[in-house]
């Protein structure tokens, strides 16, 4: 592929795909994001009701009780891990269904060839690597992964002693850049992320009122809304059901509490990859921390991370990027711009 093919006739796509939300940046200008949901009617009646073959997103999410409602990726990942298995094809078809939803989010002509770099947790599986491929394969001409974290350093060009914390829904993935591709030394993942913080405060309020009623849904918006970890904060106060009546409870400590348990992980993982780089640079590292995707967005967490690097590494500064929801597929679309003809998957 010379200079001009890949300027002509390609519509280049980077795709954050996530548990809960997938983003598309793509070379035409085009944003947009998703959630990671994909429902299917269940019936006649649902699919009289509905109107439609498959739902997406927050629409999916609302209409959950009439569907067969998929949350196709967790942490990070697709669940599926046998071929042969008839839910196990339903998962992979939701993804397949996901990823096109994602491309047509991104309008591409119907000319134009697609080249796709998909970000995939840092220490994703070849079985699942090889699974995001075989789901992209019924859309797009050609595909390439490459970690999340490497993603949003590329995007914004720090790729040099840098350390690199993304916190998304199922997985919160840390990357050590140090001017070259990462190679698995540089890489942790974690599940203390959104979906861990949201057990956490399910718990919590379960303890501290018994009395509540609540979904998982309710508490992700709680969660979105409201998320501290800051001590200075107004009381939190939401409403939620006790025998059908929608009663107001002080959620303000359970919150919080909730979400500063991500933060002993982060650090300790963090640690080890200061640890094991080279001595004269650990210093550099700890200073250039990145905080990135969704679970950055949590009021104060910047700041208390760093506080307790300084308890436990004895320094650190930590660096929030401007856009939580978009910074991996900017990234993953420009390495889509800049890589050679020979790291792309051609699919056929």
């Amino acid at each position: 592929m010379s200079d001009a093919d890949k300027k002509e006739g390609v519509l280049y796509i980077g795709i954050d795909l996530g548990t809960s939300r997938t983003s598309v940046s793509a070379s035409n200008g085009v944003r947009e994001t998703v959630g990671s949901y994909v429902g299917y009617p269940k019936d006649v009646v649902s699919q009289k009701l509905l109107k439609k073959d498959v739902l997406f997103g927050d629409e999916a999410v609302e209409k959950r009780l009439s569907l067969r409602f998929y949350r196709p990726l967790e942490h990070g990942v697709l669940k599926n891990s046998n071929a042969d298995d008839k839910s196990d094809n339903e998962i992979q078809r939701a993804a397949e269904d996901l990823l096109k939803e994602a491309i047509r989010l991104a309008k591409p002509r119907k000319d134009e060839l697609v080249y796709a770099v998909i970000g995939a947790p840092a220490q994703a599986s070849i079985h699942n690597k090889e699974a995001i491929v075989r789901a992209a394969r019924q859309t797009v001409d050609s595909v390439m992964l490459c970690s999340e974290p490497f993603a949003v350093a590329y995007g914004l060009e720090m790729l040099d002693d840098v350390l690199v914390i993304d916190i998304g829904a199922g997985t919160v993935d840390l990357c050590r850049m140090h001017g070259t591709m990462p190679e698995d030394t540089d890489q942790i993942t974690l599940t203390s992320a959104g979906d861990f913080v949201d057990e956490r405060i399910s718990e919590n309020i379960r303890t501290s009122f018994p009395e509540a009623q609540f979904s998982v849904q309710m508490i992700k918006a709680i969660k979105e809304r409201h998320a501290t970890v800051a001590t200075d904060t107004e009381r939190i106060r939401v409403d939620l059901p006790v025998k059908g009546k929608p009663t107001s409870f002080d959620i303000t400590d359970e919150l919080r509490n909730a979400c500063r348990d991500m933060i002993p992980p982060i650090v300790e993982g963090l640690g080890k990859l200061v640890a094991t780089f080279d001595p004269e640079f650990q210093e550099r590292l700890k200073n250039r921390v990145l905080l990135a995707g969704g679970g950055s967005q949590i009021r104060e967490l910047d700041s208390a991370i760093e506080e307790y690097m300084h308890q436990e590494l004895g320094g650190g500064k930590v660096i929030r990027i401007e856009e939580a929801i978009y910074g991996g597929a900017n990234g993953a679309l420009k390495i889509a711009h800049d890589m050679p003809a020979e790291y792309w998957e051609k699919l056929s």
